[in-house]
């Protein structure tokens, strides 16, 4: 019943910003929206901040799923983008309001867990430190929520798939010529 109610407020709080900005909802909004009491939104939130960051760890979960090795990782990348264009009303009110923090450490956690699953993999059997791939694994999380930022900036009008494409040419063997340079296993 819990997981329900967590979805009933989510689900007001996605219909209330297609009305009015987030700045504009108030807890009372959302519960009087979903037809519950402000005392169930706290049993379960501490504020809209909260049940934000609740809905976008749930998507990205949604999202990434099975999605986290090197074959995968551009459909991986690529349902990130369909999981932000599908939320685009609450991420473009969280991002043009002063949460922006909160989407980018939602998109820097869900490109993160999706990039080190790949560096682990093509690391398999080298003998690398821990610290040196999660290095390339955030220097690629920047570059990539950086250009997911400035799309969302832009008004999620182009294309993810381009961004993707362009982004595997990038990769396409620079990944492995990375991790070779960090074996700590080399003669």
């Amino acid at each position: 019943m819990s997981q329900l109610t967590k979805v009933a407020l989510e689900t007001s709080l996605k219909n209330l910003l297609l009305k009015k900005p987030l700045d504009k909802i108030t807890i009372s909004d959302i519960t009087d929206e979903c037809g519950i009491s402000r005392m169930t939104f706290y049993y379960h939130f501490k504020d809209i901040y909260d049940l934000i960051e609740w809905s976008c760890i749930e998507e990205a979960t949604k999202a990434l799923d099975g999605k986290k090795t090197y074959s995968t990782w551009q459909q991986g990348f690529l349902q990130i983008f369909e999981a932000v264009l599908d939320n685009k009303p609450l991420i473009l009110n969280v991002y043009h309001s002063v949460s922006r923090e909160q989407v980018e450490i939602y998109l820097y956690k869900l490109t993160y867990d999706l990039l080190i699953g790949v560096v682990n993999e093509k690391a398999a059997g080298m003998s690398i430190r821990s610290e040196d791939k999660k290095f390339i694994a955030d220097f690629y999380k920047y570059a990539f929520v950086g250009l997911m930022l400035e799309w969302i900036r832009d008004g999620m009008t182009g294309d993810p798939q381009l961004i993707i494409d362009r982004l595997s040419l990038l990769m396409q063997g620079n990944l492995t010529s990375a991790l070779n340079a960090c074996r700590t296993d080399r003669a």
